[in-house]
């Protein structure tokens, strides 16, 4: 049941779905029925570098892409938890298993202009709903272009290169993690950490991500 609080902020700012920014009556959260039918079978999966595979919940086009833009770049983490519950719900369909969740950080500086980390947010959302343990794994310790900014793969791969580093090797040692992020396009970044995290010793490493481009 909602707090006094809580149905005061809905009156003031009435909640309105992720998607399609229509109004949510009582018995919605996050997502319009529609919506939710829309995209509950929107989950990909596909293949990525170091990793045993890399899920989806959805596909970044349309509404989706304006949504992620929305949580991204202009302070809507509420999201958060919406695309948390289609992307567990897309785990477990897959039947894939984890003994961690993390996530690909932000750089120091980016953290301080935007003032939260939107695959942190993601990832913690997903741990609650799969009841998993999620932990800072790693940290991105040069501050590098946005991926958004460059179209190139090979471009892409460069700037990931070399700018992560375990930080809890003791954490993920001989452990399944999944690892998260907001958006997989090339994949270059999530193939980067990926990589970071098996030199660190863990035993297996799981992508996903809450849309994809293919």
């Amino acid at each position: 049941m909602k707090s006094l609080w809580d149905r005061l902020l809905d009156l003031l700012y009435p909640p309105r779905c992720a998607f399609c920014c229509r109004l949510l009556n009582e018995r919605e959260t996050g997502v319009c029925r529609f919506c939710r039918k829309k995209y509950e079978h929107d989950g990909r999966r596909r293949e990525l570098k170091h990793t045993e595979t890399c899920v989806a919940a959805f596909r970044y086009e349309g509404e989706v892409r304006e949504s992620i833009l929305r949580y991204k770049f202009r302070g809507v983490t509420a999201y958060g938890e919406a695309y948390a519950g289609f992307l567990a719900k897309q785990l477990d369909e897959s039947q894939i298993s984890c003994d961690i969740i993390t996530w690909v950080p932000l750089s120091r500086r980016r953290l301080r202009h935007r003032g939260y980390d939107q695959a942190r947010i993601l990832a913690e959302e997903t741990a609650k709903i799969l009841g998993l343990p999620c932990a800072k794994l790693l940290e991105k310790r040069v501050h590098t272009k946005a991926q958004s900014g460059i179209r190139n793969a090979q471009q892409r791969r460069k700037n990931a290169k070399g700018v992560y580093v375990c930080c809890a090797p003791e954490l993920a040692a001989g452990k399944r993690v999944l690892l998260i992020d907001d958006i997989v396009t090339t994949g270059a970044t999530l193939t980067e950490c990926a990589a970071v995290l098996k030199k660190a010793g863990c035993g297996a490493v799981i992508a996903a991500a809450a849309a994809s481009r293919d």
